[in-house]
């Protein structure tokens, strides 16, 4: 019985530790993915960003139908997008441009040529 209460005790202060780490205004009651999972409790609203299991499970399912699982850039990385095809490649520092990172950077400037940011070295 005493190690129940000692447990109870220790969760009630990480609880407690938990909520004195937000802002006032900023706990919430929500879930948040973790890992490959679901996790819902208590803590700072910018963490636990679903407000219902579903609405984290829905997030978790979409993250799992990641557009990047099928390499869709030659070279940079892959960031997962809303819009259409689904994702963007960040080429820069590659030597590469283009919607897959596809296109080699130009090695001379032409008269009236655009240089693409991806390749521009600082």
């Amino acid at each position: 019985m005493l190690k129940y209460t000692f447990l109870l005790i220790l969760a009630a202060a990480a609880v407690f530790m938990v909520v004195l780490a937000c802002e006032p205004d900023q706990t919430y009651h929500g879930c948040k993915i973790l890992g490959t999972t679901c996790s819902c409790g208590t803590g700072c609203r910018s963490e636990f960003i679903y407000r219902t299991r579903r609405a984290c499970l829905n997030a978790l399912r979409e993250r799992s139908s990641n557009a990047c699982t099928r390499t869709p850039c030659m070279r940079g990385i892959c960031t997962q997008t809303v819009q259409d095809p689904g994702f963007a490649c960040k080429c820069e520092g590659t030597g590469f441009y283009g919607q897959r990172c596809e296109r080699a950077c130009p090695t001379i400037a032409e008269p009236g040529m655009i240089f693409p940011h991806e390749c521009i070295v600082i």
